[in-house]
């Protein structure tokens, strides 16, 4: 067995040192005090009306400072020292509002988009102090398993990458054992099972290196930097969203400074060398934020810091939203986002034990994605408006694979992938609150959608023109058109003080296959006492199998349309939990779920494969002749404990117990491919304000995960010595786990804030995998040695990050 990440050697380890004082010396500690500024709206939480003349108290200072929000809902508190800071918020007739854990730098402006929620008390004229809600959805139709996340939260974790993904992997219920990738496993569903959505539509895998029909990749292209509060949900999530099994993540862009223009560059091992801009419109009233980001890997390949491959990735992206503000039309805005990756993978210059290539083989990658869309907000009425998202968006990728000539160059092309999806999408909504206790919302969504694929491959395939090598036969080769379409429509009903009911509809219809899919969906909150609620939630979930799946060409037969008939995969989700804030800034939440799967995907005749396998790869399984008779279930049991951060610290444990089952055509039970059975995260940090004014902060983060090994189908070992590629025994599928996987990160940084001057930096180094543990990435046929390899996921690296702001 050959560790691809063999511990650094001691001019590594020096070389990675030296560069590590520079910065830190390279770094002027300021001892003046720079003053900043905290802005933003607030709007009711349920019509996003703005709140004119609401209170915004700035309670972190000696004595308290407050304002009042103008006719459009805007509030300012300007000479704000740097540091930590905490705003209360309260109106006639609403529940009182804490907003803590406010970071206030000298480089920039705070901006906050808040909403206050009705009080249903008949006592019209008090204000009922709600507190503070750390970590509670902001989706009011959502009941159960749903959480909103900051781009704080996203760079605060250690072992984090400044990705999305791999933070939502220390929330209860996902699960992830796979450095190469971020894929996310919630609750034991395939990673497919998952929707992306950004401004409220849906778009492609915003991974770099994407392939048609995942939702992961190596690298994330969603830059954590321009995003606002966003929601992600892991079951019975609310009637608007479709086309999902497993969970939602739905993405918001902040807006950008509409007072002054501030600037960002900030250089990052796996994010990239950015820059980002942001500040006014001409008329004053919009602003807009654009960030690029290009790949700085290379670099890194350079210092020693391993990162899965021998081959250099080469990838860049580039994030923007403008916002035109209010005008007599309504407010429209603009968005948009899109990333290019390639690498090189040639035989002679990777290990053997690499994880994304074959050392035996040249191969050649390419992808792309682009989303571009437009935001329109009409207010129609006192509590009512209508939004309208129109977007378009593409999605590409190249894959060509030769074997090695005799001078280690291209030989026989053995595959050629070249995909490519182009899809308008459109989602109209109205939402009106008709009073202080019903709020409705309904729309439509429309997704027109063009593709053109085509796959061929010589692996495992018959030499049936006896030239002695094995046949180049097409796998999908489709050039055409279909559709999605949605409707729903949902309500939400405060009962009283304590219950909240949440009810709504969701349709689809799937052109391609002519199906149709009705899924009801219905939640509850009852708050017991002020400390302790209770929640339970039902939904019916349906979604279109991977495209891949669908345009599979029977080689045996040449028939292109072998799973064209397949119908939408189903799941019913029943949630019940509870949240108990057993004393200020703790909390402890648990949930127990039972979902059940039907209309899966199977081989039509006996056999243990599902398609509930699939998804948390670059390919899919070339299968046909599918239909949908295979069945599923998930269940089990989560727990969060969890410290909000304040008084300088915060800790997070999050405790996943749960079982992930299938059934194929066989009729068989069996654990599935992400059956890891339990999760288990541990996080902490701590910062010290240090400096004259205490300006600055040194901040310590460190995390430990833990989780059961993954099932594994064994390989054929006689099978794939005959045919030279990797075969496994599916006889026996599944039976077999990788060891448990452990790792321990833990990240130093420190923030500095500018002697009287709108400048801040900041530097971070974090230790990823600080033991070096040992854990099996995969076991695999490697054709040259004719044995099986163990391979080793990603050893000790760290990841490293400066930034400036101004």
């Amino acid at each position: 067995m050959k560790n691809l990440h063999s511990p650094f050697s001691q001019a590594d380890r020096t070389s990675t040192a030296i560069i590590i004082l520079i910065l830190f010396f390279s770094i002027a500690l300021g001892h003046g005090l720079a003053a900043q500024t905290i802005k933003g709206q607030v709007l009711d939480a349920q019509s996003e009306m703005p709140l004119i003349g609401a209170t915004v108290e700035l309670t972190s200072l000696e004595p308290n400072r407050g304002v009042t929000t103008d006719l459009d809902g805007y509030f300012s508190i300007g000479d704000v020292p740097p540091g930590r800071h905490a705003l209360r918020l309260s109106y006639l007739g609403y529940e009182t509002q804490g907003v803590p854990n406010i970071l206030v730098t000298a480089g920039k402006d705070v901006i906050l988009n808040l909403g206050l929620a009705e009080s249903v008390s008949e006592l019209e004229t008090v204000t009922v102090t709600a507190g503070t809600r750390n970590g509670e959805s902001l989706n009011e139709m959502a009941t159960v398993s749903s959480q909103t996340f900051t781009a704080e939260s996203v760079n605060r974790f250690a072992g984090g990458r400044a990705d999305v993904s791999r933070m939502a992997s220390n929330l209860a219920g996902v699960a992830t054992s796979d450095d190469s990738r971020n894929d996310i496993v919630i609750r034991g569903n395939s990673p497919m099972g998952l929707l992306w959505q950004l401004e409220g539509i849906p778009i492609p895998n915003p991974n770099h290196f994407s392939t048609l029909g995942t939702t992961g990749g190596p690298v994330s292209a969603l830059n954590p930097n321009l995003l606002a509060n966003s929601e992600f949900a892991t079951s019975a999530f609310a009637a608007e969203y479709g086309n999902a099994i497993g969970g939602v993540f739905d993405l918001s862009l902040r807006r950008g400074n509409r007072d002054r223009y501030e600037f960002m560059a900030q250089l990052g091992t796996f994010s990239g060398l950015e820059a980002m801009a942001e500040g006014p419109l001409n008329n004053k009233k919009g602003s807009f934020v654009a960030s690029f980001r290009n790949s700085f890997v290379g670099l890194a390949t350079e210092l020693g810091i391993p990162v899965g491959t021998a081959a250099t990735p080469d990838y860049r992206d580039l994030t923007f939203n403008v916002d035109f503000g209010n005008g007599k039309a309504g407010k429209f805005s603009i968005f948009g986002i899109g990333g290019t990756s390639n690498i090189d993978f040639l035989g002679n210059e990777i290990d053997e034990n690499d994880l994304f290539a074959d050392a035996t083989r040249n191969s050649y990658v390419e992808s792309l994605f682009g989303v571009l869309g437009v935001r329109h907000n009409l207010i129609t009425g006192d509590n009512t408006y209508l939004r309208t998202i129109l977007s378009s968006n593409v999605q590409g990728n190249t894959y060509v694979e030769y074997d090695l000539n005799e001078e280690g160059g291209d030989g026989l092309l053995l595959t050629d992938v070249d995909d490519r999806t182009t899809r308008y999408s459109l989602k109209s909504y109205l939402n009106s609150k008709i009073n202080k206790r019903l709020t409705v919302r309904a729309g439509l969504q429309a997704e027109s959608s063009h593709l053109n694929t085509q796959f061929q491959d010589r692996n495992g395939s018959p030499d049936l023109d006896g030239d002695g090598q094995r046949d180049l036969i097409a796998i999908r080769d489709f050039d055409g058109n279909f559709g999605l379409y949605q409707l729903f429509g949902q309500a939400r009903y405060r009962v009283g003080e304590r219950l909240t009911v949440n009810a709504g509809l969701h349709g689809q219809y799937f052109s391609l296959a002519e199906a149709t899919a009705l899924e009801p969906r219905l939640g509850l909150r009852y708050q017991a006492t002020s400390k302790l609620g209770l929640t339970a939630a039902y939904g019916r979930h349906s979604q279109t199998p991977a495209l891949p799946v669908y345009f599979f060409r029977d080689p045996t037969t040449g028939n292109a349309d072998a799973n064209q008939d397949l119908g939408f995969l189903k799941a019913d989700h029943f949630v019940a939990g509870a949240d108990y804030a057993f004393a200020p800034n703790w909390r402890l939440k648990g949930e127990v779920y039972y979902q059940s799967l039907f209309d899966v995907p199977v081989d039509a005749f006996p056999s243990s494969f599902s398609i509930l396998n699939a998804g948390a790869d670059f390919v899919f399984p070339e299968r046909g002749n599918l239909v949908n008779d295979g069945t599923g279930a998930n269940y089990g049991v989560e727990l969060t404990l969890e410290h909000y951060f304040a008084n300088n610290w915060y800790l997070l444990f999050t405790g996943s117990l749960f079982e992930s089952e299938y059934a194929g055509s066989d009729g068989i039970d069996r654990a599935g491919a992400f059956a890891n059975d339990y999760v288990l995260n541990a996080l902490a940090g701590r910062e010290w304000a240090f400096g004259k004014a205490k300006q600055h902060r040194f901040t310590v983060n460190a995390k430990v995960t833990t989780s059961g090994g993954r099932p594994y189908t064994p390989v054929d070992l006689e099978a794939s010595r005959m045919a030279g590629v990797d075969i496994r025994d599916d006889s026996v599928p599944f039976t077999e786990r990788y060891g448990n996987y452990f790792r321990a990160d833990l990240k130093l940084g420190v923030l500095l804030n500018s002697d009287g001057k709108k400048f801040s930096q900041s530097f971070f180094i974090d230790f990823q995998n600080l033991t070096d543990n040992d854990n099996v990435f995969q076991r695999r046929f490697n054709a040259v040695t004719g044995e099986v390899n163990t391979v080793l996921q990603s050893g000790f690296f760290p990841d490293i990050q400066y930034r400036v702001q101004f």
